[in-house]
């Protein structure tokens, strides 16, 4: 496990580009730190370490997630999370725990979406069962990132959305100043309305969203 990470780490800074690094950093607001490398290329280095045949053991997952989010660089949250899609047939019940802790810990968009439609998205699948109380937990806990993968984890659902669950969850957080929960609103409500664009009008013609959800839950509709 730790020659894993070492060997993955050894091949980052092979390819370190600090202007690239400069730029990726103030994109995200200052908050990690980047070796530089643009996505692309971040995803040919990474392709070596996620061949099927050379993936770590499954028991190893929770432990290699954990040291690559206490990392500095944002370049190994972003390899973690797509470490773990490589094991979405195998998720077990427990594994909510390790999706929860990647998505509360060195929270942002570029790793919380990817967590929630592709990781979360896929566990709820399996576990429906889990569904309803992990999204009232997420809404109760006052984490805007938690409460925005109750509302993104069906995002790709298409017609398997669970109504129900979607506008409980959205009615939950009406009212909310967050740009990223409105935002979330408005994104889960346009990718419906590929699916299902009477149900979505129907929705937001009788539910006070704010200016930005609505505008964006209306952006593929005809004016």
């Amino acid at each position: 496990m730790t020659q894993y990470i070492d060997t993955l780490e050894a091949e980052f800074k092979s390819k370190e580009n600090p202007k690239i690094a400069s730029e990726q950093k103030a994109y995200l607001r200052n908050q990690f730190e980047f070796f530089g490398i643009k996505t692309q290329d971040r995803r040919e280095i990474q392709k070596p370490f996620l061949v099927k045949e050379y993936l770590p053991a499954k028991k190893d997952l929770h432990q290699i997630v954990k040291t690559l989010w206490e990392k500095p660089q944002r370049d190994f949250q972003l390899f973690g999370q797509e470490l773990v899609f490589k094991y979405v047939k195998q998720f077990e019940i427990s594994d909510i725990q390790l999706l929860e802790y990647m998505a509360k810990h060195k929270s942002w968009w570029d790793t919380v979406d990817f967590i929630t439609y592709k990781l979360m998205g896929a566990y709820f699948k399996l576990y429906p069962k889990e569904r309803q109380p992990h999204v009232d937990k997420w809404l109760d806990s006052g984490n805007i990132w938690l409460q925005r993968c109750a509302l993104l984890f069906q995002l790709k659902y298409k017609g398997d959305i669970h109504t129900e669950i979607l506008s409980t969850t959205i009615n939950a957080l009406l009212g909310s100043k967050e740009f990223f929960i409105n935002k979330a609103i408005g994104w889960i409500l346009r990718e419906y309305s590929r699916t299902n664009p009477k149900w979505v009008i129907d929705f937001v013609d009788k539910t006070e969203l704010s200016p930005l959800s609505k505008k964006e839950a209306l952006r593929l509709m005809e004016p």
